[in-house]
């Protein structure tokens, strides 16, 4: 499989056997279109306005965390017994969102899916800037900030160590083990193409900066079999990542006694949900930077279209693990168990669950019509209503299940403080601008990956 210039309005019939691919003069001017982006004295104006209000979001979550520091927990709106809510909600939410660049950029690399060159860097930045947002959020819903680094398994003079048992040290160990690796891999990819700018680079400190992070990169046969070498060890290493990570997120939950928690289904659930908002975010993130940057040519419908395609999965899956929910609930003859789900459907966080089900579940099946998922502003309004839906579903679950509990007496409503709305939008606030940099000051496209997919030599009508 190749990448396939299609313009918005183009579609691929999946019987073709003759398939369109970057012709000669378009492979020339890959590193001409990828390196533009950087190299340009001024970004696009909406480039501006975005950086501007992603900045103010970014700047009003760490003033809410300062505030949160200064003042205490009790400035969120956890209570008795809600006592985890709005930051563990966020938390599932963001670590989640990073599945998608590990699935794209590992598995797919692993089964030789050629179409993933054009979605994949960005897929992996995401990947790392979700991660970064999710790591905040453990950390200040403890309370007492300034001693979290005791959560780290570190040899100390107090002979203390942190409870192994406890879910809150496995979250640790995961986050932290998962960035390290999405950096490394993430990073190693775009070793060639940082050399690429550093070369082109004008300006000194430009080569200065580019030339230390691309280690002395060449391009000899060596370095590429060494490359090629470690860039698939990366991803061997990366791909049990995707399955084990938000295992262990999901075992937060699953080992507790909690109705509505205590199953068995949660780590596959939690795995199948964690890559659907993944790759919904890609969605979202890649409609609007091919048309600002000009990426059609290397993001194409085709990308889109796949990707549309692993969300059409990964819903249904959802949607199963929702149904075999209710059928456990009702099968088990737990009359706990039972009313946890009675009470998300029609409790009084019902409207969150019924939304759930409205984003998660049916918008997503207008992508079986072809016309839905090549039409751009379409996939991109799917794509955020199932963002919003995954986020709903953290919501349902954690709440719900916590605001009521095993006796009547001891149940309780959640309602989010200013604190709590201000984290949430400063997250995102803190996401987008680290992607914005990234796509400012870094090759959003793997433009040595690209090439590799393009075929030397074509008809003269550009059909292989």
């Amino acid at each position: 499989m190749s990448i396939l210039p299609l313009d918005d309005n183009m579609t691929q019939e999946p019987t073709r056997r003759a398939r369109l691919v970057v012709g000669p003069a378009d492979a020339a001017s890959i590193t001409e279109t990828v390196c533009a982006i950087t190299e340009r004295p001024r970004p696009p104006a909406a480039w501006y306005a975005a950086f501007a209000m992603s900045a103010a979001a970014t700047g009003m979550l760490f003033a809410a965390i300062g505030y949160l520091i200064a003042t205490g927990v009790g400035v969120l709106g956890n209570n008795s017994p809600v006592f985890w809510a709005w930051p563990i909600v966020n938390f599932v939410f963001w670590i989640g969102i990073g599945h998608a660049g590990t699935l794209i950029s590992a598995i797919l690399f692993l089964f030789r899916q050629r179409w993933r060159t054009g979605i994949n860097r960005f897929a992996e930045a995401m990947t790392v800037f979700a991660v970064a947002c999710a790591g905040i959020f453990p950390a200040v819903h403890v309370g007492r900030v300034w001693v979290v680094y005791w959560l780290a398994p570190y040899p100390n003079q107090m002979g203390v160590w942190p409870n192994f048992r406890s879910p809150l040290l496995w979250d640790v160990v995961a986050i932290s083990t998962y960035g390290t690796v999405s950096v490394l891999f993430w990073y190693l990819g775009m070793i060639p193409d940082l050399a690429t700018l550093r070369d082109r680079a004008i300006s000194w400190w430009r080569r200065i900066v580019y030339g230390l992070f691309a280690l002395g990169w060449r391009g000899s046969a060596a370095q590429w079999h060494r490359f090629e070498w470690a860039y698939l060890l990366l991803a061997a290493l990366a791909t049990p990542l995707v399955l084990s990570v938000h295992s262990v997120v999901s075992f937060d939950f699953a080992v507790s006694q909690l109705p509505g928690w205590h199953s068995t289904i949660f780590p596959p659930y939690f795995v199948a949900g964690a890559i659907f908002s993944g790759c919904a975010m890609v969605v979202t993130l890649a409609v609007p930077a091919r048309s600002l940057f000009g990426l059609k040519s290397l993001i194409t419908m085709r990308h889109l279209d796949n990707m549309n395609r692993l969300i059409l999965g990964t819903s249904l899956l959802v949607a199963y693990a929702y149904l075999i929910e209710l059928f456990m609930a009702w099968y088990g003859g737990n009359q706990y168990e039972a009313f946890a789900q009675l009470n998300r459907a029609l409790g009084p966080y019902a409207w969150a669950y019924w939304l759930m089900v409205a984003c998660n579940v049916l918008a997503p099946q207008l992508f079986w019509f072809p016309k839905c998922r090549t039409t751009p502003w379409l996939m991109w309004v799917i794509a955020v209503l199932v963002n919003v839906g995954m986020w709903l579903e953290r919501f349902v679950i954690i709440v719900a299940s916590l605001g009521r509990d095993f006796l009547p007496s001891s149940w309780g409503m959640f309602r989010p403080t200013a604190v709590d709305v201000m984290m949430l939008a400063g997250s995102f606030g803190l996401f987008c601008t680290l992607f914005l940099l990234f796509c400012r000051y870094l090759p959003m496209v793997a433009m040595a990956e690209v090439k590799g997919v393009v075929p030397p030599h074509l008809g003269s009508n550009g059909v292989q």
